[in-house]
């Protein structure tokens, strides 16, 4: 689906919402996928104890394999959110509601005729809801606070380049290959040849900001249609925090080391990016590691070192737009 023809009625409606379903479709893919993740920081910390659950329950093992293949989700995990901020169990409900024929057929187009045996068989939704709730529960939940905030500071943001920019100057920062056609009101939603659709004019279109590095569209035909694009940042500003507030609270250079750490790095990595001596860098490293404010973990010849949920939170609610 390369484009929507999106009506002037739908576009005067379009909202942005929030989303605890998008972060946990997002924590799956870091945590599922193959190749360099782009969170090493977040599989690091999750990714033995996931990978433990899925071997205690094979129907969950299964939906990951089907869930997703190059370009494509399966469709019920990108059902748009039910309101501006639902909570994470509103949103579990909503894909519990579509029973195993629905998500038994989503992961069929998603993986093709090959699906895993286990999923022919009922228990298709349980395997499903267990394996997000999971997710939630033992990666995202006690840091959503923290990302609740990050979010809704890049509407906040969005909302200003609205006011300024109008829906054409939003819509091409929201994700790879997004942008206003003009044309008979195209949205370009992705960069790939597929059939225009036309979405009627009682749809309704959310944009839908998440965490991770990813782009992708979700729909509850014939009415609600979604886009999923990447935050602006996991340093967005949030709350009244004043320009440097990071800086005074614990030294500029400590700061610095803090704001670094957003990817896992090691000591020597850390100095040569900030023009800091090694042992000044080992210092500040050591300071933070004793506040909790990072963890580290040796990997190879080398210890890494990268922020914790604490330490992301100081990062956003301490540095000034």
């Amino acid at each position: 689906m390369g484009s929507w023809v999106v009506p002037a009625e739908v576009l005067a409606r379009a909202r942005f919402a929030i989303s605890p379903m998008a972060e946990v479709v997002g924590a799956l893919g870091h945590l599922s996928r193959s190749g360099p993740p782009v969170d090493r920081a977040f599989v690091a910390t999750h990714g033995a104890a996931f990978r433990a659950m899925l071997d205690a329950h094979p129907g969950r093992a299964a939906v990951v394999t089907a869930h997703w293949r190059p370009h494509w989700l399966a469709d019920f995990l990108g059902i748009p959110p039910p309101s501006t901020e639902p909570t994470f169990e509103e949103e579990l409900d909503q894909i519990a509601a579509l029973g195993d024929r629905r998500i038994r057929a989503d992961l069929r187009e998603t993986v093709g005729p090959d699906l895993p045996r286990i999923l022919t068989r009922p228990g298709v939704t349980e395997h499903t809801t267990g394996l997000l709730d999971w997710v939630w529960t033992h990666t995202l939940a006690s840091d959503w606070p923290r990302r609740q905030r990050v979010l809704h500071a890049d509407i906040v943001a969005r909302g200003a380049r609205l006011a300024g920019h109008g829906w054409a100057g939003v819509l091409k920062d929201l994700g790879q290959g997004r942008s206003w056609v003009g044309e008979g009101g195209q949205l370009r939603i992705n960069r790939f040849d597929n059939p225009t659709r036309t979405l009627p004019e009682t749809a309704v279109l959310s944009c839908v900001p998440v965490h991770w590095n990813a782009s992708w569209v979700g729909w509850d035909l014939p009415e609600r249609y979604a886009l999923y694009y990447p935050v602006q940042g996991s340093l967005a500003a949030v709350g009244g925090a004043a320009p440097h507030g990071l800086d005074r609270l614990v030294g500029a250079n400590r700061a610095a080391v803090l704001r670094a750490l957003d990817a896992p790095a090691s000591t020597s990595a850390l100095a040569a990016r900030l023009g800091l001596p090694l042992g000044s860098a080992g210092g500040h490293l050591k300071v933070l590691l004793d506040t909790e404010l990072v963890l580290r973990r040796r990997s190879g010849r080398e210890v890494l070192y990268w922020r914790t949920a604490l330490g992301d939170a100081l990062v956003a609610a301490g540095t000034g737009s």
